[in-house]
């Protein structure tokens, strides 16, 4: 996979809480500076983590009701999901190994 692509709507982002066991979430918005920190660090987790996790990027501006959901009041904010069932949320520009190790974490 190699980098995080974009949730185009709530209907995906429900496919693949259905069908990923585990499944990363960048909530970001075009206008946020701190997320396009993080941004590349989501990329390295996807390449990291490609044979075990998926990463994804989640636009809020055109997925509101997604923000509204699962109550994200502040960007950036990562998502962890396991087998569906959100799992851990880490909001705020963090070093690469905060993001690296919560994926290790879930996969133990």
């Amino acid at each position: 996979m190699g980098t995080a692509t974009f949730i185009q709507d709530e209907t995906e982002f429900d496919t693949l809480l259905a069908n990923e066991s585990l499944l990363v979430v960048d909530c970001t918005a075009s206008w946020c500076g701190p997320c396009k920190l993080v941004a590349p660090l989501m990329d390295r987790l996807a390449e990291e983590y490609s044979d075990r996790a998926k990463v994804f990027k989640l636009d809020l501006d055109s997925n509101k009701a997604l923000a509204k959901r699962f109550e994200i009041k502040s960007i950036p904010a990562v998502m962890l999901f396991k087998q569906g069932e959100r799992v851990e949320t880490i909001v705020g520009v963090k070093p690469y190994e905060d993001f690296s190790s919560a994926v290790a974490r879930q996969l133990e």
